[in-house]
């Protein structure tokens, strides 16, 4: 056995590495990692699913009902007691139409922006890249918004209205309602796991939003001169989209709908830039 000081002076000639873990900060490695944790990504998204209808009494059918409850009474206050014009379709089609967007946005928001919290034991034991679990929590919003969408086709054949053939760009549109969704998600996300009040935040933006946004009633409605500046808010432009795909009428107000795209952009490339800005941190306040 060596002595004391040959043991010491040893230590001091060996080389010792240390392995650190770093995110790759940069916005453009999002997708990569994507495809690279595509088997963790799956299965955070398949249980999602499982335990969102796990010992529910009416299973799949929450997803319908908040809808088309919103829906009725959107048409009885907007339609019937307002007078608000419906563009030439049944009033119920055209908040329907505005909701399918709308829900999908609103829950997909909320589900991305306490991913973080709820995943908090698995974050603080293995690293992999954190924007996985706020972008898997979306999936299950997405499954709720096939469900509605399948409503709505039972609702247009009731009326007699057949959809335009503009609905063939219907996935445009739902892709821009999820960048603008994981944009505001990943800034709550972000937020919430240090700043918990935030949870109590989320509720309000849903309800403030449902309210700011075209869902009861047509953009048309709003002058002229404000309508480019209504449009920074990025669900108009997704549910105008949504009602010239389903009901193919009128055209699309193109300056709004350049400023909701741009917004939508926006939204997702800043919140990717501020989750990996501060991600190295979530591990010490979760």
């Amino acid at each position: 056995m060596p002595d004391n000081a040959d043991f010491a002076e040893e230590v001091e000639k060996a080389e010792i590495f240390d392995l650190i873990i770093e995110p790759n900060r940069t916005a453009s490695a999002f997708f990569k990692e994507l495809v690279r944790y595509r088997e963790l990504f799956y299965f955070l998204a398949w249980r999602d699913i499982l335990v969102r209808y796990k010992q529910t009494v009416i299973g799949v059918a929450w997803s319908l009902i908040r809808p088309l409850l919103t829906m009725i009474v959107f048409s009885v206050v907007f339609g019937r007691l307002a007078k608000l014009p419906s563009e030439g379709v049944p009033y119920p089609i055209l908040v329907f139409s505005a909701m399918l967007p709308w829900q999908y946005f609103a829950n997909a928001m909320q589900e991305s922006s306490n991913s973080l919290i709820a995943e908090s034991r698995l974050i603080s034991k293995v690293y992999f890249p954190r924007l996985i679990v706020p972008t898997s929590s979306v999936i299950v919003s997405a499954v709720d918004f096939l469900i509605s969408l399948a409503l709505l086709g039972l609702l247009m054949l009731w009326y007699g209205f057949a959809p335009s053939v503009g609905i063939v760009f219907l996935p445009f549109f739902f892709v821009l309602a999820t960048l603008a969704a994981l944009g505001v998600g990943f800034w709550l996300s972000a937020l919430n796991v240090k700043y918990r009040d935030f949870r109590y935040i989320v509720p309000f933006l849903v309800q403030f939003g449902l309210y700011v946004s075209p869902v009861g009633f047509s953009s048309s409605v709003v002058p002229e001169r404000w309508r480019a500046i209504y449009s920074l808010n990025p669900m108009v432009g997704v549910i105008d989209g949504f009602r010239w795909c389903i009901q193919g009428t009128g055209s699309l107000y193109l300056p709004g709908f350049a400023v909701s795209v741009a917004a939508s952009v926006f939204l997702f490339w800043s919140g990717v830039k501020f989750f990996r800005r501060t991600e190295r941190f979530f591990a010490d306040f979760i």
